[in-house]
């Protein structure tokens, strides 16, 4: 089995976030949105991860040895592709061409997902779907009474289905895949100014291909301040049975509304911190009182107050808010 993690988009939604640090390398619940992703697909995988390829932009030699780094420690190897410019989804597969053999699993690192099942790779191929409000954003299908997909429409503008492809697909024939990319790239096919990997869906189908639709529990988002840290609320509660608070976390004269992480060597003091917060590495909260919110690394809050925030990394904030989303290396006294 072969993963491709397409994962070259800018975060443009997340900033000041993603100025300085990739969308995908954003913690939740002190680990990386991409090593949570992968880590999840490879739970619900039957056959052994040979390779994980990262599809990126330029994020630089530190960030490609921390994702080579989330592959060794699945037991895979590791590779690093670029997309230089953002040509849609199709394009983005195709950069990574030479793992698109045998059985494949791509997954966009900008969701997360909880699911309570084990990957049927006798399929042809799956694409995991959501029940959406407004499917004018996605791309959606539509399937039949044998739960076969019939259908694969891009972002419709009228009503076709409610079942939004949530960027997780399994192909059992890699190689099959690869020629339709190409032949999209080849032919100059776009759909709304982009090369989709659903129209390449569309000719394998009409080919004999038979996708079926996969469902989740639960499908997070990070696309923004609000949705991400909710979803670091949701997998606190997903993992609230596990050890979140590391060894080396200093707590004094505070309270822990669990679920909480806590990273290495930090440091809380005279403070209430939870439930649904994550503390980063090295960070210090003093005299707070915090709830539902992420903060990252090597950061220092005195005197905040708040709810719904996210704070990035080397931040020196004393002062008071309820509602913050706060970039990396900021000071605000």
């Amino acid at each position: 089995m072969n993963i491709i993690i397409p994962m070259a988009g800018r975060g443009t939604r997340l900033r000041p976030h993603t100025l300085t640090v990739p969308k995908p390398l954003i913690p939740i619940a002190g680990k990386p949105i991409v090593q949570r992703l992968v880590e999840d697909i490879v739970e619900v995988c039957n056959d052994k991860v040979e390779n994980i390829g990262f599809v990126i932009g330029d994020f630089g030699k530190d960030v490609e040895q921390k994702l080579l780094k989330i592959a060794d420690g699945l037991g895979a190897k590791g590779h690093i592709y670029h997309q230089e410019e953002a040509l849609g989804t199709a394009h983005a597969i195709l950069c990574a061409e030479e793992l698109l053999k045998g059985n494949v699993i791509i997954a966009f690192a900008d969701t997360l997902f909880r699911a309570d099942f084990t990957l049927d790779s006798s399929k042809d191929g799956i694409i995991w779907v959501q029940k959406v409000d407004d499917p004018k954003a996605f791309g959606v299908v539509k399937y039949n009474e044998d739960g076969i997909i019939t259908d694969f429409v891009e972002k419709p503008q009228e009503f076709v289905s409610d079942l939004a492809i949530i960027g997780i697909y399994y192909m059992k024939d890699g190689e099959f895949l690869r020629k339709e990319l190409q032949y999209l790239i080849d032919n100059d096919i776009r759909d709304k100014g982009e090369y989709q990997i659903t129209n390449a869906l569309e000719n394998m189908k009409a080919k004999g291909s038979k996708f079926v639709p996969g469902t989740v529990d639960e499908w997070l988002d990070c696309g923004n301040k609000d949705v991400t840290v909710n979803t670091n609320m949701r997998y606190l509660d997903f993992i609230k049975d596990k050890k979140l608070i590391a060894d080396s976390a200093k707590i004094s004269n505070s309270t822990i509304i669990e679920p909480v992480y806590i990273g290495e060597n930090a440091v809380i003091e005279n403070s209430v911190v939870g439930p649904h917060v994550s503390v980063g590495n090295n960070t210090k909260v003093n005299r707070s009182i915090i709830d539902t919110s992420l903060i990252q690394d090597d950061t220092e809050i005195t005197g905040l107050n708040a709810t719904n925030s996210m704070i990035g990394n080397y931040v020196q904030y004393d002062g008071r808010a309820e509602d913050l989303s706060i970039g990396d290396y900021t000071v605000i006294k």
